[in-house]
């Protein structure tokens, strides 16, 4: 899964992507980015 990593200014392919709910239950994929290990974050179910 892709995501915008806020640090390096770019999209990146996620590592270790998780599937969470946020608090208004709607579904978010959570993962860090490879090169700097920042915390990456996408709204939707990831499909």
């Amino acid at each position: 899964m892709e995501a915008y990593c806020m640090k390096c200014r770019t999209k990146k392919e996620m590592k270790s992507p998780s599937q969470i709910k946020m608090k208004n239950g709607r579904p978010a994929t959570q993962g860090t980015c490879p090169t700097c290990g920042t915390k990456m974050f996408r709204i939707g179910s990831g499909k």
